[in-house]
């Protein structure tokens, strides 16, 4: 028998679910969103004088290659500084920092998603920022400063913003699984027989497949450009912003069984729900 898939979790040294979530108005919510987008470009005014210049490149893992850089940190401290100024009641949970305990809720940082990407002068990578109310983020901003390109969504509408122009995203529609554009980070995260096994069952179902994208692939979904994305092994800072961005651009974003994707783990989005159906049932 084949072996169930998901859900399955990282779990980190700390955590920032509640049995309840913090409830958030739609003003408030409107104003988290302003302030994410805030977050997001003030990392990248850090980030940006950094970009293909010659960075000291540290590896967190001793077994893998997990790079970091002085632009991840200092972008992360930027936003931690901002944050503690404008909301120091609420908690903040960053990759390359850790967990500051707060009260109801938690921002969720990414300072550089990609950052393999960052360091070979490429463009998949980008600043990631989502508000966290102990079970789903309410707002979710995914921000590319080469490109000056912002993806921010509140779960129920999302919108491209660039150049002090902005206009809606909406992912296309796609009712067919050998249609659709799929992608993921690296099959190198695929290392079990079976994770290896789900993605090649997605690899062979799928109209074509696109290595190498991070986060930026989740906004190209959002903007209508991809149709599915598998990943698995994400930390909530990896995920949580991205969850928001596409699902207000109509798109659908949950663990490989369906079920709550904030926590990490295993992740399949997809630009149409029919298509979500459809690669939900391929794995299963």
């Amino acid at each position: 028998m084949r072996a169930p898939l998901g859900p399955r979790r990282f779990p980190l040294p700390v955590s920032i679910e509640s049995a309840e979530p913090h409830r958030v108005s739609p003003e408030e919510r409107a104003a988290y969103l302003d302030f994410a987008i805030g977050l997001a470009a003030k990392a990248g005014e850090v980030i940006l004088p950094q970009f293909r210049r010659r960075l000291a490149i540290e590896s967190k893992a001793e077994s893998d290659y997990d790079p970091v850089t002085e632009a991840d940190r200092a972008a992360e401290r930027a936003m931690r500084e901002a944050i503690r100024r404008r909301y120091p009641d609420h908690g903040i949970l960053g990759e390359e920092f850790g967990h500051r305990p707060g009260e109801g809720l938690t921002w969720v940082l990414d300072p550089i998603d990609g950052t393999r990407g960052f360091v070979m002068g490429l463009l998949h990578w980008g600043t990631l920022v989502a508000l966290f109310d102990g079970q789903r983020p309410v707002v979710g901003v995914i921000r590319q400063p080469v490109l000056d390109e912002t993806f921010a969504g509140d779960g129920s509408r999302a919108v491209f913003v660039q150049g002090g122009g902005s206009r809606p995203l909406v992912a296309r529609p796609c009712s067919e699984l050998g249609d659709a554009l799929a992608g993921t980070t690296t099959p190198d995260m695929f290392r079990t027989a079976r994770e290896r096994e789900a993605l090649g069952r997605i690899e062979g179902a799928a109209r074509g497949m696109r290595y190498g994208t991070d986060c930026y692939l989740y906004a190209m979904l959002a903007m209508g450009h991809a149709d599915l994305v598998l990943e698995t092994r994400l930390k909530p800072y990896d995920v949580q912003a991205l969850i928001p961005v596409v699902e207000g651009a109509g798109g659908v974003i949950t663990d490989w069984r369906g079920g709550n994707p904030a926590m990490g783990g295993d992740v399949l989005a997809a630009g149409d729900p029919r298509v979500h159906e459809q690669a939900l049932a391929c794995l299963a």
